[in-house]
């Protein structure tokens, strides 16, 4: 299977890496919203999980690998009990979590993308969920706290742009028979760089062409 590109344990480990950071985001927004313990647990769970959820039952892979695989499941509760208790302490590291994030962007772009293909899915469709994997949890989370998600707001950093340069490249190594292990890693640290060059320089997507300016643009 193409999705299954390092040995069980290292992509296990991986995927549990990412999922903690990625909850790590959903509780700090919870925190921020003054939502209660549930509410962070909640956020923490959907921001980690969301993504990978949709793209399983789409793909028709049920029950999802969330509801299978216990670990996948606890982890955003373990990284909810360290937002309650330490919130302070990870809003100080946040560049470390950010940056933590933009290396969980690429890692679940690249397996959702490889991971949709090896369901039969052409290759565009394949991009479009892999995207989704990276980036649906936080657009879940997002609609749950009353926020328009943040890769949909101009005055944030691109975040999906990123996600999408991954997703493409594995779609490119997947008809070219050269997606691997270190193909695979190259496509997620092209995300990786990508996110961290648009937080260094504040890269945004462009808008409309000729957009008239209006008093809720912000402008």
């Amino acid at each position: 299977m193409t999705s299954q590109l390092f040995t069980h344990d290292v992509q296990h480990t991986l995927d549990i890496a990412g999922i903690f950071v990625f909850a790590l985001s959903g509780g700090l927004l919870a925190v921020r919203k003054n939502l209660d313990i549930l509410g962070i647990a909640m956020l923490a769970e959907v921001t980690a999980l969301g993504g990978g959820v949709l793209r399983d039952l789409v793909i028709g892979a049920v029950p999802p690998a969330a509801f299978t695989d216990a670990g996948y499941f606890s982890t955003p509760l373990a990284a909810a009990v360290v937002v309650f208790f330490l919130h302070p302490e990870v809003e100080r590291i946040n560049w470390t979590v950010q940056s933590l994030d933009a290396l969980g962007l690429g890692l679940f772009a690249v397996t959702g993308t490889a991971k949709a293909h090896d369901y039969g899915l052409g290759a565009v469709a394949s991009v479009a969920l892999g995207v989704a994997t990276a980036v649906g949890g936080g657009v879940i989370r997002d609609v749950l706290a009353n926020e328009v998600p943040s890769l949909l707001r101009w005055d944030r950093e691109i975040y999906a742009v990123p996600a999408l340069a991954a997703a493409v490249l594995v779609a490119v190594l997947i008809a070219a028979h050269a997606l691997g292990p270190a193909t695979g890693t190259a496509a997620a640290l092209v995300a990786f760089v990508l996110r961290m060059l648009a937080l260094r320089y504040g890269w945004r997507a462009p808008r409309a062409w000729h957009r008239i300016g209006s008093r809720t643009s912000g402008e």
